[in-house]
């Protein structure tokens, strides 16, 4: 599936999903704007992408604060004449995750999961939906967890539960110019950010595929929703899980 002369946008693109997502579609002839909180990694980003040719902009910023996204995607759609699509895939999970029931929430770590979660993916989807293209589409990520409860995973799942009702709302608010908007909800994948949950020792998968999930298999369903070839797809969640729930 080619992509050329199509510009998408991906926040999280430093690492894990957020990178597989941003080097498939670059693979596929796309240009794409990459965003991310981490200033250095970004800058070994841009690096491997100049050096396989691939059309970048490298952009750090925080996706809590509007100002910040909103200046990105304007940047963005200056320098390259459109946007056709986006991902977005920023996400934290927080510190107390896995370690603390509903009534043992600390306030800081719950206003910062939902701000990054929630706030940073409505800030990205409000900026790009002011410049997407007819036609558009949109793939936010939830994760398992967003679609059912899960002990001592309060903030995080609560936050993912919210980028459903995100995305279905947008998919209602903008199906009438065609652009679609779908969220994938990824198992346990080996990505930095699971790491840093299980430090370094990662529990026995649940999948029944009797693995974790990598980086590369998220993206590619994340590519194929953004592509040509879903054109019918919309407000849909798309589990990518290994069979977790099956």
């Amino acid at each position: 599936m080619s992509l050329t002369g199509k510009v998408f946008a991906i926040t999280g693109a430093g690492q894990g999903i957020g990178l597989a997502t941003a080097k498939a579609l670059a693979s596929r002839g796309a240009t794409v704007s990459l965003a991310d909180s981490n200033e250095k990694t970004l800058a070994d980003v841009e690096r491997e992408f100049k050096k396989n040719s691939w059309s970048v902009l490298v952009t750090t910023l925080d996706v809590r604060y509007s100002k910040e996204v909103d200046e990105w995607i304007n940047a963005t759609v200056e320098k390259f004449g459109r946007l056709d699509g986006a991902a977005n895939i920023a996400g934290v999970v927080g510190k107390q995750l896995g370690r603390a029931p509903v009534a043992d929430i600390d306030d800081d770590d719950w206003n910062f999961v939902m701000a990054v979660n929630v706030t940073g993916t409505m800030n990205s989807m409000r900026a790009e939906l002011r410049h997407l293209e007819d036609g558009g589409s949109i793939v936010n990520i939830s994760s398992i967890h967003g679609t059912r409860g899960e002990a001592a995973c309060t903030a995080y799942s609560t936050s993912k539960h919210a980028v459903i009702g995100l995305t279905r709302c947008a998919a209602r608010d903008y199906g009438s110019r065609g652009i679609r908007v779908n969220t994938v909800a990824p198992g346990s994948t080996l990505t930095p950010l699971l790491d840093a949950v299980v430090q370094g020792n990662p529990p026995p998968p649940t999948s029944v595929l009797g693995r974790f999930g990598q980086p590369e298999e998220i993206a590619n369903l994340i590519v194929w929703l953004l592509g040509p070839e879903s054109t019918f797809v919309t407000g849909e969640i798309y589990r990518v899980d290994g069979g977790e729930f099956c």
